[in-house]
């Protein structure tokens, strides 16, 4: 039997977390507006409340992309928090309708999925040509033209994974505490996703154009709650984050009691590194890897994923996991498996 001694508040990974919040529209660009409510003035109001709750903790950075009421280009929003070098973007933004649609919803990158989707992002892409300079930049883009809007798409597939995690925990606040209408993850081509080079999410906060939905989000209330809700799913995330990435150092022989005497039967913990993840099939062989071998592939829905490094051994997995990122996958994070079914990671430690 394993006996684990854990005190979490000191396992946890000390290093900074840098989220960078983008409060959509600003300036010349109002966004969307009806009956008095301007997305760009809710959406700002909303950020700078999310961005309140976070700053309460000494591990988090919050860098805006506008703190005021600016006009910033799309691809200097990314840009931002690339050059931050940022862990999460959070894009925030409203909605609006010819009828009463209404609920909130948060957006990942990714292929187009149904018309509906699409004239949403068209929306948010138009904003482009406001942009100085623009027809350089985004030659030939086209905010009407389906093959525009597509082709402005490159899936950051390493990413997807995690910003679907956060994406789905936003919803989880906005559904489950605040009883918005569910209007569920979705993946689609927002330029301002598209910059970035980490997990990255636009939340629609919900619909001007319904009036007791944009009363809400127009309101002190509304911008304080939807703010925290978010908060508190960025809080989550890292939390998880936190704990995935905890230094080697934590794991000694202190912490860990009867670590070589793990017993190998179907019922056991098992831990992997996940390395990448995407829609076309990658041959497991060790130049499509950076040279590691002994890649493991596993199709979960319509996406593969790839693992490296299966151990039972948390501590090993730490190993396997500073490797992966030595060779240049940065983006590698350690995942558990119980009957071959992924848990949390914080389950597995439960567990153990």
């Amino acid at each position: 039997m394993i006996f684990f001694i854990f005190f979490l508040p000191s396992v946890f990974s000390q290093k900074t977390y840098t989220i960078v919040l983008d409060a959509g529209h600003g300036g010349k660009d109002p966004g969307n507006s009806k009956y008095g409510f301007i997305e760009k003035d809710i959406a700002l109001s909303t950020t700078l409340e999310v961005g309140k709750e976070l700053e309460k903790q000494d591990y988090f950075k919050v860098i805006y992309t506008r703190n005021e009421d600016v006009f910033i280009d799309l691809w200097k929003r990314g840009a931002i928090a690339n050059d931050a070098k940022a862990t999460l973007f959070v894009s925030i933004h409203c909605d609006s309708h010819t009828n009463d649609a209404h609920g909130a919803g948060t957006f990942v990158l990714g292929l187009r999925g149904n018309k509906k989707n699409f004239e949403i992002a068209k929306r948010e892409n138009a904003v482009i040509l406001m942009e100085d300079n623009y027809e350089k930049r985004y030659e030939g883009f086209d905010s009407n033209s389906a093959e525009s809007v597509i082709g402005l798409s490159l899936l950051q597939e390493e990413n997807l994974d995690k910003s679907l995690e956060i994406a789905n925990l936003i919803q989880q606040n906005f559904t489950e505490k605040l009883n918005r209408l569910n209007r569920k993850v979705k993946q689609d081509n927002f330029q301002v996703l598209r910059e970035t080079i980490m997990p990255s999410v636009l939340v629609e906060l919900g619909f001007l154009t319904y009036k007791p939905e944009g009363a809400y989000l127009n309101s002190r209330t509304g911008q304080m709650q939807m703010g925290k809700a978010i908060a508190n799913a960025i809080k989550d995330y890292v939390n998880h984050l936190r704990l995935n990435t905890v230094k080697e150092e934590k794991f000694t022989k202190d912490n860990i009691i009867n670590d070589n005497n793990i017993p190998t039967n179907i019922n056991e913990i098992e831990f992997k590194i996940q390395i990448a993840s995407g829609k076309n099939k990658i041959e497991p062989q060790p130049y499509n890897f950076k040279g590691l071998k002994n890649i493991e592939i596993k199709k979960v829905g319509s996406f593969f994923k790839y693992y490296y490094g299966a151990t039972t051994r948390y501590s090993e997995a730490l190993e396997h996991l500073k490797e992966v990122k030595n060779v240049g996958f940065d983006t590698a994070f350690i995942v558990a498996f119980k009957n071959n079914e992924k848990i949390s990671i914080t389950e597995s430690m439960k567990m153990q």
